[in-house]
């Protein structure tokens, strides 16, 4: 009897397990080669030279309007920056980072007398549920998780992404 239940435990567990899919695609198309984002339209592009090739509907820092200036102040970031990191294990799905704060930035929070901040990431839902509502992250751009794989996939370290009001 327990062998039985063993055997029928084990063959659950591979066909839950064929069920499930990777949140980690391949991309064979065109190189990204540039993304913009307009904050005000709250939409992001993946371009190859000229061409878009993706485009996305986002969500943004619970303080959309204006630039980021210090860490805590909920914008998110305008300018020119690059995708300098992966998280493959992120609390948001997937994540990019984003090389803000650049010495701009960091001036002018210092102007300020505060910490310009960090960790801002193109980022997937930590909830299938957010998506569709007002801007919630902390200055980050989220899409969905369904669309932040492809997103993962298809971006590479050293990408430019420019952020626009």
């Amino acid at each position: 009897m327990k062998r039985r239940h063993l055997m029928m435990g084990g063959a659950a567990a591979l066909g839950l397990g064929a069920c499930t899919q990777s949140k980690f695609k391949t991309y064979n198309g065109p190189d990204v080669t540039y993304i913009v984002v307009n904050k005000e339209a709250r939409q992001m592009y993946l371009f190859n030279n000229d061409r878009v090739l993706k485009r996305y509907d986002i969500d943004l820092g619970f303080a959309p309007i204006g630039d980021k200036f210090f860490e805590g102040d909920g914008k998110t970031p305008e300018g020119t920056y690059i995708i300098d990191r992966r998280n493959p294990n992120s609390k948001f799905h997937l994540s990019l980072g984003i090389s803000y704060p650049n010495a701009r930035d960091r001036a002018e929070a210092a102007a300020l007398g505060k910490p310009p901040g960090g960790d801002i990431f193109i980022h997937g839902n930590s909830s299938p549920f957010k998506k569709g509502t007002e801007d919630w992250t902390w200055g980050c751009i989220a899409v969905t998780n369904r669309e932040m794989e492809d997103v993962y996939a298809m971006v590479r370290n050293g990408t430019p992404i420019r952020i626009n009001p």
